[in-house]
């Protein structure tokens, strides 16, 4: 099979950060908390972080934001920064490759600054460890020269806030994850939070834009901001070509039908893993490493990627045997509901472990 028809990355429904994702975003990302919309739980918890900080004197509590990619992380962290007045570095764990790395960004911070680190689970534990006295003490120690001429070297630091993000809260070690003063969890938006977000955008792009258009975008977009606004985009380039250059919900929809996007934001994709899994393995279980021998991709791939949203949403589920098909998953291709003997017996093994 071509790998080629799964190209992951360049998946217009993929919550990833694309080039044209970095070149866009900044400019449709809010700037303070009054601005953002959605995610109403961390926002409350946030203005009072920073309203205490405030009226302390001083820096925000170190902060961990979890969830799935797409969904504001770094906006967050630009605004913690905004709404204090501190300048914001950025950085992500796989680019720290050196303690040395670490240690000159953490010793350049201002005092109150906030360093913003995306993907922290990927920080090697040998560098991590760097941010343990960084964290609690604002000291970092360092070793000059090797063998029995080494020094140790006591470094004070300024007072700063670490940002942290992670697509996978579970992959942070326990002494990293434990210095965190809040941990808080980004959830999927929904289609009226996306709607709202997609016309704010819309302005700011100076797309004409009718409720019903953005509505029809915001349901496609899999509870995801990015999603929303890269499938703004290419509905805006579909209305100036082949309409009149305003969005309506008739030219969201052409756009999207062009795009294979469904109207439960599933693509070619998702949808070919589903079928795979209904005519190869009668509706599962079949096993991830198999399904994705099966597909012509890589295990790990299908599970970050494609398997999360179909999770979400009902039509996959998990069990102790494998990957089965639910009976919304059918529905939504057109099928009738026919699970394999296997699949009822996955099912209601399920059913009696989640009992007991």
């Amino acid at each position: 099979m071509d790998n080629s028809e799964f190209d992951y990355e360049s998946r217009i429904i993929s919550s990833d950060l694309t080039e044209e994702d970095r070149d866009g975003e900044p400019s449709l990302r809010p700037h303070r908390l009054d601005e953002y919309t959605g995610q109403e739980k961390v926002k409350d918890n946030l203005k009072i972080l920073i309203n205490a900080a405030k009226l302390r004197g001083e820096s925000v509590d170190h902060i961990l934001f979890y969830g799935p990619p797409g969904l504001g992380k770094t906006t967050l962290a630009a605004i913690v920064a905004e709404e204090m007045g501190v300048n914001l570095r950025i950085t992500s764990g796989p680019a720290i490759e050196k303690k040395g790395d670490l240690v000159a960004m953490l010793s350049n911070l201002n005092d109150g600054d906030v360093l913003f680190i995306d993907e922290i689970h990927r920080i090697p534990r040998t560098i991590e460890e760097i941010l343990y006295p960084a964290m609690e003490d604002r000291a970092v120690d360092i070793m000059i020269g090797k063998g029995p001429s080494a020094q140790s070297i006591h470094l004070s630091l300024s007072s700063f806030t670490l940002i942290g993000a992670t697509t996978r809260a579970g992959q942070l070690s326990k002494p990293l994850r434990d210095r965190f003063g809040s941990l808080m969890r980004l959830e999927l938006y929904s289609p009226e939070e996306l709607a709202t977000i997609i016309k704010r955008s819309a302005s700011i792009l100076d797309v004409p834009i009718d409720e019903s258009g953005a509505f029809e975008i915001a349901s496609r977009s899999r509870g995801t901001p990015r999603i929303a606004n890269r499938l703004l985009k290419r509905v805006r380039d579909y209305s100036q070509v082949k309409g009149n250059g305003r969005v309506t919900k008739e030219t969201a929809e052409k756009a999207l039908e062009m795009l294979e996007i469904d109207e439960m934001g599933l693509d070619n994709t998702d949808r070919r893993v589903l079928e795979t899994i209904i005519n190869f393995y009668g509706g599962g279980p079949v096993g991830l490493d198999t399904l994705a021998a099966t597909i012509g991709e890589e295990a790990v791939t299908l599970e970050d990627v494609c398997e999360p949203y179909l999770l979400q949403i009902g039509y996959l589920a998990r069990t102790t045997r494998g990957r089965i098909v639910t009976r919304l998953g059918y529905e939504h291709l057109g099928l009738k509901y026919s699970p394999s003997s296997a699949q009822q017996a996955a099912e209601q093994l399920e059913l009696s472990e989640s009992e007991e």
